[in-house]
């Protein structure tokens, strides 16, 4: 539960940490095909949030506006239409493991949108985030992301400055913190341990999201770029990176992603919700499942689609 008096700083404060900015290698080619093709690109300097943005800070934010997030709203019939009213709602995505193997084909073995689930309630109306003040916030959509940053006087960062920053000077590293995924046998993020989505050993004692912080930092003293979190930007999604690098005589200077249009879902026609780039991976990422736990990596999200493993951090730029 939050308080309704502000909360005292923590480790947890969010102090933001330069980013120089600079030329780097965007993207890979050597894992899934939406992020590629691998480009030369550049960015300006910039600050950004040293960790996701937490249940503190966001209660805090909640308190002083009065905001209510998307997942706490019954959806309007207009928007859905065919939809049975039954069906229409206030609720989240939450994972939700089913009780032995399934087929990893299938997403809806262990997604589930839940009633009454949101960032208060983050495993649905039975739980809380008592125990999580210092977790990364989770059941935001991209509306409520942004409506935070400029709350604080900030932006989402593109997908280019995030990709940036994850990297932390280590130009085209496998990971964030250089080639191999656990040197040493040191995990270095909060991803799935064990057999996915049933198995989970639950690393540090922590079964989904850990505390901010909980792993090591990378190159720049950025916290959880990769695993705990999915986080926002404010590229919409394409699926290539939405210029063509092919035909430019020039390193692309703080590129943005596509254009709205080319963002939908192509395997559902008749649903027009724009989809925003995710980048960092999240807990629920797994090598046996999914290996998004890079900064090259990328994921499609509707703008209107929250869920329990997406969060974000902000930025400054000038």
């Amino acid at each position: 539960m939050i308080s309704r008096t502000r909360l005292p700083e923590t480790r947890a404060n969010g102090r933001m940490v330069w980013a120089p900015g600079g030329t780097f290698q965007m993207g890979s080619d050597n894992h899934y095909p939406e992020e590629g093709p691998a480009h030369p690109v550049r960015v300006d300097g910039f600050r950004i949030d040293r960790h996701p943005v937490t249940n503190r800070q966001f209660g805090e934010f909640v308190y002083a506006t009065g905001h209510v997030t998307f997942a706490e709203i019954p959806p309007d019939p207009k928007d859905y239409p065919g939809a049975l009213p039954d069906m229409l709602y206030a609720g989240s995505m939450v994972f939700t493991p089913p009780p032995g193997p399934v087929d990893l084909g299938d997403w809806q073995q262990w997604w589930r949108f839940l009633k009454g689930a949101d960032w208060r309630h983050p495993y649905g109306p039975e739980s809380n985030i008592l125990g999580l003040e210092d977790h990364p916030v989770v059941h935001v959509t991209y509306s409520d992301a942004r409506a935070y940053a400029q709350w604080r006087g900030l932006d989402l960062p593109t997908e280019a400055e995030w990709e940036f920053a994850a990297r932390g000077g280590l130009d085209g590293a496998e990971f964030a913190w250089g080639d191999e995924f656990a040197p040493g046998g040191k995990r270095m993020a909060k991803t799935w341990l064990g057999e996915f989505p049933h198995l989970n050993r639950a690393p540090n004692g922590f079964k989904y999201t850990s505390p901010v912080m909980a792993y090591p930092a990378n190159g720049y003293g950025l916290y959880d770029m990769i695993g705990n979190v999915w986080e926002w930007t404010s590229d919409w999604f394409n699926p290539r990176h939405g210029f063509d690098t092919a035909k430019s005589c020039c390193t692309p200077e703080n590129p943005r992603g596509g254009a709205e249009g080319h963002s939908y879902d192509p395997v559902l026609p008749t649903i027009r919700i724009p989809r925003k780039v995710l980048k960092g991976g999240s807990h629920l990422c797994a090598p046996s499942y999914c290996r998004r736990y890079r900064p090259a990596a990328r994921h499609a999200q509707p703008i209107d689609t929250s869920a329990s493993h997406v969060g974000f951090r902000c930025v400054k730029r000038g």
